[in-house]
């Protein structure tokens, strides 16, 4: 990168913090620092929502996969939006006519009013410890992309571990302290600086950069170039590790509560889906090929990095090594928010440190921000792709949460033993399947037996209980 690159790059970084302190000034209470006070319109929510689910790790992800297996990585983000159209039709409407009469402002409430407060809490851990292990997996790519860019010519220190500290501070400052509006703002603003970034500077600069698109079709295999270059196994496995968690996110619950009203929040997740796919899911696979054309040796996950860096002309780079920043940051700043609620609304505030006033929620708030982002930068250090902290955490949630969670929408067999039960069975098999690294039967996801047996474990007790 070439100094004017740095300039620009950290124009944006000021941009950002100077976001989180307006809105540290703004937050008067628990609900303006984690639900926006329920009065944020349809645009800022569907950007944040596509900036939240796609953001850095599956930008960093879609480029590894374009870079191993070319136009057929786009089904990563199919998913989607197959996920965001079915919250719209499903989730919303369900959501928004029980959210504001029962002081909802976490996925775990929904399961509290659904269940009970102990089927709320065991939620709230699982989901606390999953999104814990998404800031993590954001974290590191950002660290990924820093170290290939802006720390790649330092040798005094490791500069993985120097973008890693870096990257995990910046995101912990700027979301402790201004909380879900400085979260959803910003996200508006970093996704579109990644789509304008990518869209009019990034795509046509690297196809130039091979000579056009015709030497893009010379330089790659033909298999490059089919949506068939997938097993039939990683597609199952992508569509039942990511597509419930739109059933079980924090992060959107988070959104649909922040939305003026149901046709505000419908229209957001319609946005947020079109935006996933065919948009990022092409934009972030076609560098991932034009990178494996520039470097063919590297590992997958650093090749779009250094095409950004190495082969991009001046100051197009600082804008796009920011654009892909912002994608990072918006993943990592509604992660950590994410978190922070599971563990402040769901357990401190209700079995820990109760009754405090609004001043004490929001700088407990910020404490407790602070210490889950420290928490994932340890985490961040112990993995070696995003994509693999990304789709264990997914597994582990999916696993214990879905079928409780459907319960709870689609049948009046509800039962709170049985759904702790459930949730247990379900993610405690999944976590031993994946830390055992077994080989799993046909290739499947250690998630889609974990949903089996959390099914199997709900039915079961269910009748055991009942009868």
């Amino acid at each position: 990168m070439e100094f004017i690159d740095y300039i620009v790059f950290g124009i944006y970084f000021f941009g950002v913090l100077a976001v989180g302190i307006y809105f540290y000034r703004q937050n008067q209470n628990r609900e303006d620092y984690f639900i926006g006070s329920r009065n944020i319109g349809a645009s800022h929510i569907g950007m944040s929502i596509v900036a939240t689910d796609v953001g850095g790790g599956f930008s960093i992800g879609l480029g590894g996969l374009g870079f191993v297996m070319g136009i057929a990585g786009t089904w990563l983000l199919f998913t989607g939006l197959i996920g965001a159209w079915i919250s719209a039709i499903i989730i919303v409407p369900k959501i928004k006519k029980i959210d504001k009469a029962n002081n909802m402002m976490t996925f775990p409430d929904f399961l509290r009013y659904s269940y009970n407060d102990k089927v709320a809490l065991l939620a709230a851990i699982i989901s606390g410890i999953g999104y814990l292990g998404f800031t993590g997996a954001q974290i590191l790519a950002g660290a990924k992309l820093a170290a290939g860019s802006i720390f790649s010519s330092i040798d005094s220190v490791n500069p993985l571990d120097l973008s890693l500290y870096l990257m995990g501070i910046i995101v912990i400052i700027y979301t402790a302290l201004g909380g879900i509006k400085a979260v959803i703002y910003t996200d508006t603003i970093q996704w579109n600086i990644l789509l304008i970034g990518l869209m009019v500077f990034g795509v046509p600069a690297s196809i130039s950069s091979i000579g056009g698109v015709s030497n893009l079709f010379d330089s790659l295999p033909s298999e490059y170039f089919s949506f068939t270059n997938i097993t039939i196994i990683q597609f199952v496995n992508w569509m039942f590790t990511i597509i419930p968690i739109w059933f079980i996110a924090m992060t959107l619950y988070q959104r649909i509560y922040a939305a003026k009203n149901v046709k505000e929040a419908k229209k957001a997740f319609f946005i947020a889906g079109l935006l996933e796919y065919p948009i990022m899911a092409f934009l972030g696979v076609i560098l991932g090929m034009i990178a494996k054309i520039h470097f063919p040796d590297v590992n997958s996950e650093m090749g779009m990095p250094l095409l950004l860096t190495e082969v991009l002309p001046i100051g197009i780079t600082g804008i796009i090594v920011a654009a892909f920043f912002s994608a990072i940051m918006s993943t990592a700043d509604s992660c950590l928010i994410a978190s922070s609620g599971n563990f402040l609304n769901d357990v401190i505030e209700r079995y820990i440190l109760k009754n405090l006033s609004h001043k004490k929620v929001v700088v407990l708030s910020q404490i407790t921000t602070f210490v889950i982002g420290t928490f994932a930068i340890i985490l961040a250090q112990s993995f070696e792709t995003v994509l693999e902290i990304i789709l264990h955490a997914y597994s582990f949630m999916v696993a214990g949460l879905l079928v409780p969670t459907l319960i709870a929408y689609f049948s009046k067999h509800k039962n709170s033993k049985s759904a702790i039960y459930s949730m247990l069975g379900g993610g405690i098999i999944t976590l031993v399947l994946i830390f055992s690294k077994i080989k799993m039967p046909f290739g499947f996801d250690p998630s889609i037996y974990g949903i089996l047996v959390s099914g199997l474990v709900y039915y079961l007790s269910y009748k055991i209980i009942r009868e």
